[in-house]
């Protein structure tokens, strides 16, 4: 099976993402688009995309998708989670042959739920349950990973330009109320077809532009958790970051990017004294989490997106509204060309997040 960081090519990342906030399910095909605009960012190393609300006839459970490299772990990894969850559904993820997709593993969807007598006896939260049975799936049984793992989402990922992966995956079969899409270029990442983006924990999924001189202090902080960094990767990395900070400690979106954005201390010192105090807890208690190095974000979670740059803007990002949609990405030609009249475009500052989120009673 190829494998990425096998060889590497001169390139970049490209990022785009676009919701409805009225909560209305629209396909992927505006993202293929959107992201066939930025071929030159990639190198057909990465593709991949993360929908939400594409599940509605299972959206109370749990959708696992999964890799498999042999028919043995998939039999082991089955076994695995039949002993966990109640699967109320299971089939082979349909795709269409594309040429320029190859070394296709073998690509599985569970909808499952945790067997109510386990889930008490373990005395977790049931998100917790999961994460614990994804990661022991991931680290202890060779061949098989749970790249996806929301309730009503799903990522949807390959070795290859993005523009292929969609079409690969039939996703003009699905509708969803966002999506987020990547081009990849691997940046010191040894792996597979999960090496691509997005990343994914729960509903949570990250995509992301740039390279984190941070990496390994990241990771070696987020695994004393629990956490679980198999691919190496420094956007594993981030998306386990906001899983800890947003549900475990139960931070505001916006406050985990204080955390991940941290500004410098010289500009904390300038601010008003609440201000002050509060960005300071927050880089004094969570000064392992801080990201270092350039970079843009998506991150889907359900209800929403988040956009965010690093501190200094060493990356493109931009963002758009139309009516009801929000738009974000690494360049303007990318939402123009899905929507070339525009309500309102701009380049959010370095460090500051930008959120757009299903209106109040809406899937929420």
């Amino acid at each position: 099976m190829q494998k990425e960081g096998e060889f590497r090519n001169s390139s970049g990342c490209a990022i785009s993402g676009m919701i409805n906030r009225k909560g209305e399910r629209f396909t992927a095909e505006k993202m293929i688009k959107s992201i066939s605009t930025m071929r030159e960012r990639s190198n057909g190393l990465g593709g991949g995309f993360a929908g939400y609300g594409i599940y509605p006839e299972y959206k109370d459970y749990y959708a696992l998708h999964v890799f498999y490299e042999t028919e043995n772990a998939k039999i082991e990894t089955e076994r695995y989670l039949n002993s966990k969850f109640d699967i109320v559904n299971l089939s082979k993820i349909p795709t269409s042959k594309n040429k320029n997709i190859t070394s296709v593993p073998l690509i599985w969807r569970y909808f499952v739920t945790p067997y109510k007598t386990l889930l008490d006896q373990s005395q977790l939260e049931e998100e917790e349950y999961v994460v614990k049975i994804v990661f022991r799936v991931n680290t202890n049984i060779e061949g098989a990973y749970i790249f996806s793992s929301g309730k009503d989402m799903g990522i949807f990922k390959a070795v290859g330009y993005p523009e292929d992966v969609g079409q690969f995956y039939r996703l003009d079969e699905y509708e969803g109320y966002s999506w987020t899409v990547h081009g990849r270029y691997p940046t010191n990442t040894p792996g597979w077809w999960a090496g691509s983006h997005p990343f994914g924990l729960l509903d949570y999924s990250i995509v992301h532009n740039g390279e984190i001189s941070s990496y390994d202090a990241n990771r070696q902080a987020i695994e004393m958790y629990g956490y679980k960094c198999n691919l190496l990767t420094d956007t594993e990395a981030i998306t386990y970051i906001f899983d800890y900070l947003h549900r475990k400690q139960k931070l505001t979106l916006e406050e985990c990017c204080h955390v991940v954005a941290a500004p410098f201390w010289t500009t904390i010192d300038k601010m008003e004294e609440a201000k002050k105090a509060e960005y300071t807890y927050l880089r004094k208690t969570f000064a392992s989490f801080i990201i270092n190095g350039p970079f843009s974000i998506i991150l889907g979670f359900k209800g929403g997106l988040l956009a965010l740059n690093d501190r200094l803007k060493l990356r493109s990002l931009v963002a758009a509204e139309k009516g009801d949609f929000t738009y974000f990405s690494s360049e303007e030609c990318a939402i123009r060309i899905i929507e070339p009249n525009l309500d309102k475009l701009w380049y959010p500052k370095g460090g500051e997040p930008i959120l757009a989120l299903l209106e109040e009673g809406v899937m929420r």
